[in-house]
């Protein structure tokens, strides 16, 4: 049984923008490289050919993953979320309260996730224990040398 994955408008069509790259000018690129090692002559001693193919089977499964995955996107109506709780698509301000730093997250999906930008999925450790906290609340999360304790200090919605 497939994830249901939640989505902001943005990251959907991310995901769709790469669909259609992949199927409308990878394929045909795959195909092309195909028949142009074909035509060199002798398919059981032709590694340009094995690699085609070997690059063909990976884009064809790179296809059918997004595809699967876009069949269980749910695009979220922020609007209708609770702003008093963290939940996707939250930005949370959390301090450490081993070392009194502040770090600002904004929780999301696990594909649209990128930490250069502040961005976490509600999948990872951190994420999984915001989810339902809220502002003054102290958020425990189990890492590999024990637990750790952040204070949930702001909680916004852009």
């Amino acid at each position: 049984m497939s994830k249901v994955s939640y989505y902001s408008a943005e990251g959907l069509k991310k995901l769709r923008d790469e669909l259609d790259q992949l199927k409308d000018i990878e394929r045909p690129k795959a195909s092309q490289a195909i028949a142009e090692a074909r035509d060199k002559g002798d398919l059981s001693e032709n590694a340009e050919y094995d690699a085609a193919k070997e690059a063909q089977g990976l884009l064809e499964m790179r296809i059918s993953k997004l595809e699967e995955t876009l069949s269980n996107a749910r695009l979220i109506d922020e609007s209708q979320l609770d702003t008093s709780k963290a939940l996707i698509h939250s930005t949370v301000k959390i301090k450490n309260q081993t070392n009194g730093a502040e770090m600002t997250y904004k929780l999301v999906a696990q594909s649209e996730a990128d930490l250069k930008t502040g961005k976490i999925s509600v999948d990872s450790p951190i994420g999984k224990g915001l989810l339902g906290k809220s502002i003054g609340e102290i958020a425990e999360i189990q890492v590999p040398n024990g637990i750790m304790k952040f204070d949930v200090v702001d909680i916004t919605r852009e």
